[in-house]
């Protein structure tokens, strides 16, 4: 038979209640992992896009199956991550609905039910990998599983099912942050205003087909190709080809992965929001329309070139100047440590501006002052995005930047809640430690050693503890910290973690870091003295 192939888009009322998708995860697939934060972000986007615009369509991504026409049985090849987070939300919706009706109708979107007459039993609209199937229906999927399993002791289960207990925990959370009123119109809003792609093949050779070239980083350069087709026919055919090569000069030099990156920086530039629609989309309606009268040559003599110029500087820390370069660059190369990119729009706009030496420096101080603030109390994305638009604004608007009152400084009650973080378990934030211990270390070194320039090799640092987290019976440690307590007070805190190379984290596991390390840690803890790095 020929195989078919087939993508609509469809939002979840039809995916989820029309009885037309019956989704399983095949064991193959890797387990599932979304973290709180990715469950953050996606709540905040669904709230923030009901409020903005409740008739608005929102787009969730997509989700390649293998599947006949005639048999709702879909094995999810990609989206997998996806399908379970809605399933959670859905589930924690229905569990948290104060009626009757409508707890009812989230029910059938979680479960199928099935008919006497028809002699169809209950069916799982979605059913996980086979070793956490069982799981995650007893305690997620079951009407009235909810409230136990938040209560339960997650220490035996497997990771994966200590990521859904933390998600639904979370979402749980959240959703009771809201009244029981907003709670049904969001249930109401991503039921009917919420989309997926649902691409569906009939064979597994054109599904992974359809898998690859969805997830090849190429296909993203689609939208620059696009762009530049529309932006190059506009020219008077005499200059086309001139602009043409000006355009893949610029793309060759920074590499297709930073050429694309650029456009989503230019238009974050001119939108000053997340990206709502499709990249192409917002970039003609904010970045082309905004230029107004001869777009095409406006846009690339006046912002894709300098731009580009600028976001090479920026990205690969290349500034140069007489005064000052090196601090500039080590400034660059500490921001670019970080889990996100969204410092690079005001970046690049502020060096596209400025020319004076001191007042770039300045700038990229409290850039990165800020972009570390913002890392360090965990910001997410919509925090970070707006945050940075009011930066972008200032820029625009020519304001005093470095002005106490300014969006690119910190107020007292960001500072606040910064050094409580600074002040806590440092060590279980796997995303903060490793650049914030480097951070803290490029300012406690000497300058005149050179620090950014070959101090470290970084991709061979780990962070050591210099009190184990478990200490042997009868070690220094025990004797000086005999209190169980007061060790689990000071063992993931800041003054309890030092960088060091790999090759030494090894041979330090094998004695009393006290004999590894040769330092009095017991009259540090005494004055609360940082250790970071020395």
């Amino acid at each position: 038979m020929r195989a078919t192939l087939a993508a609509t888009e469809q939002n979840l009322v039809d995916i989820f209640a029309n009885n037309q998708y019956v989704f399983e995860i095949p064991l193959y697939q890797r387990p599932y992992a979304w973290t709180v934060e990715h469950i953050d972000e996606l709540l905040d986007d669904l709230v923030d896009a009901m409020d903005r615009d409740y008739d608005a369509p929102y787009f969730l991504g997509s989700v390649v199956l293998i599947k006949s026409n005639d048999d709702p049985r879909s094995e999810v090849v990609d989206g997998q991550q996806r399908l379970t987070t809605l399933t959670m939300l859905l589930c924690v919706l229905r569990e948290l609905s104060q009626g009757r009706e409508i707890a009812n109708q989230l029910d059938e979107f979680v479960r199928e039910k099935g008919s006497q007459l028809k002699r169809t039993k209950d069916r799982l609209r979605l059913s996980l990998r086979e070793l956490d199937r069982e799981f995650f229906q007893r305690n997620v999927q079951n009407r009235g599983g909810l409230e136990s399993f938040l209560n339960s002791d997650p220490a035996s289960y497997s990771d994966s099912q200590k990521q859904i207990f933390k998600n639904v925990k979370y979402l749980n959370r959240k959703l009771k942050e809201l009244d029981a009123e907003r709670r049904d119109k969001l249930a109401d809003f991503v039921s009917y205003n919420c989309y997926l792609v649902i691409v569906s093949a009939s064979d597994t050779d054109s599904a992974y087909r359809i898998f690859s070239v969805m997830n090849d980083r190429g296909l993203d350069l689609s939208a620059t190709d696009i762009l530049k087709a529309q932006i190059i026919s506009e020219l008077p055919k005499g200059t086309q080809n001139n602009y043409a090569d000006r355009w893949e000069s610029l793309e060759e030099g920074l590499g297709r992965d930073d050429f694309r990156d650029l456009f989503a920086h230019i238009r974050m530039i001119y939108r000053k929001d997340k990206l709502r629609g499709t990249l192409q989309a917002e970039f003609r309606e904010h970045v082309l329309e905004e230029l107004g009268p001869v777009t095409a040559q406006r846009f690339l003599d006046e912002v894709l070139e300098p731009y580009a110029h600028c976001y090479e500087i920026v990205s690969r820390a290349s500034y140069e100047s007489t005064k000052d370069a090196d601090k500039v660059n080590t400034l660059l190369q500490h921001l670019k440590r970080l889990d996100n990119f969204d410092w690079i729009p005001p970046a690049v706009a502020y060096f596209g501006r400025e020319v004076q030496q001191d007042k770039l420096l300045k700038f990229t101080k409290y850039l990165d002052r800020l972009a570390y603030g913002l890392f360090i109390r965990r910001a997410n994305l919509t925090q970070r995005v707006n945050r940075y638009a009011d930066v972008l604004r200032a820029i625009e608007r020519n304001d005093n930047l470095f002005d106490e009152t300014s969006p690119l400084q910190l107020s007292q009650t960001e500072k606040s809640e910064i050094l409580t973080r600074l002040d806590g378990d440092l060590y279980s934030l796997i995303r903060v430690r490793r650049p914030l211990l480097l951070r803290l270390d490029s300012l406690l070194t000497d300058p005149g050693v050179g620090h950014f320039l070959g101090h470290y090799q970084e991709s061979i640092i780990s962070i050591e503890h210099v009190l184990p987290q478990n200490p042997a019976e009868g070690s220094q440690w025990i004797e000086w910290f005999p209190n169980a307590e007061e060790r689990a007070q000071w063992t993931h805190r800041l003054a309890n973690l030092v960088l060091l190379s790999r090759r030494k984290n090894t041979r330090a596991s094998n004695f009393d870091a006290i004999r590894s390390y040769g330092l009095d840690f017991q009259a540090m803890i005494g004055e609360n003295r940082f250790i970071v790095g020395g």
